[in-house]
């Protein structure tokens, strides 16, 4: 039995979520926590032990599982909207800034 929670819309690129996301699928959940605290990509390991924390609390409130013995299965971030902006450049020309967003699925499994 797994606990599934997901969060949309996260205002940091696919690419550098998924960095932190290699470092801490298959561990214990508690280790992961440890990782993300003392980690260099420090808004992505926000956004991640925030969200190993509200599945922990799922978790706990169900009273199906042991919080001891959870692990980070399945840890994925897709591509989710992206927010084009304009960026003024010399003689009236205009670049285009895209603000990649992403969508990050987290799965708790008992070991």
């Amino acid at each position: 039995m797994t606990v599934k929670v997901k969060n949309s819309r996260v205002g940091i690129a696919p690419r550098k979520v998924r960095l932190v996301c290699d470092q801490i699928r298959n561990k214990k959940a508690s280790e992961a926590l440890k990782y993300l605290r003392f980690c260099e990509k420090k808004e992505t390991a926000i956004v991640l032990a925030k969200l190993i924390n509200s599945g922990l609390a799922i978790a706990q409130e169900s009273g199906k599982y042991d919080i001891d013995n959870l692990v980070v299965g399945t840890l994925y971030a897709n591509e989710g909207p992206t927010l084009k902006r304009i960026r003024p450049r010399a003689q009236g020309r205009a670049f285009r800034i895209r603000k990649r967003t992403s969508h990050v699925i987290l799965e708790l499994k008992e070991a």
